[in-house]
């Protein structure tokens, strides 16, 4: 990859829905340069999808809550059975295996108290955790923020 290609990817996280036109006009590339190069990105898959960001507030989903969990079990099998499960729960948007204090951590929206209660009972519900602690956002301060393209190669 070089910089035309960071730079097609830096215009996509800014607006996925440009045209391949205004895209191609933005990196300073014909349009069937630019789609080639798109191609690549997707087969590469540096790109992995196009999609919209949402306003979690105006959706009715204002509650952020980081759900670290703890567990006693490391067998592959019973990690297989766990992606399974929290990936089949909604209300989890970003899923993380972690090194530290805690095993996991999970990002989860929900309208309120009583459906993010509804969330964690539906995630102790047939696997055993050790621990699981919530700890409930306050503002998002910066969220969905683009990978830092700039800062690795030179624009």
């Amino acid at each position: 990859m070089d910089s035309i290609d960071f730079s097609i990817l830096r215009e996509l996280q800014r607006d996925a829905s440009l045209s391949q036109r205004a895209l191609a006009e933005r990196v300073g590339l014909s349009q069937n340069a630019c789609w080639r190069r798109l191609k690549l990105l997707e087969e590469s898959g540096a790109i992995r999808s196009r999609t919209v960001v949402l306003d979690r507030e105006r959706l009715g989903l204002g509650l952020v809550v980081f759900v670290m969990v703890k567990t006693r079990h490391h067998s592959a099998e019973w990690l297989a059975r766990f992606r399974r499960h929290v990936s089949s729960i909604p209300e989890v948007i970003d899923f993380f295996r972690i090194g530290g204090e805690y095993d996991y951590m999970l990002k989860v929206v929900a309208q309120d108290m009583i459906r993010y209660d509804a969330f964690y009972r539906r995630l102790i519900s047939g696997i055993e955790l050790d621990t699981v602690t919530s700890h409930f956002a306050m503002e998002a301060i910066e969220e969905q923020r683009p990978i830092p393209l700039g800062a690795y190669i030179a624009s």
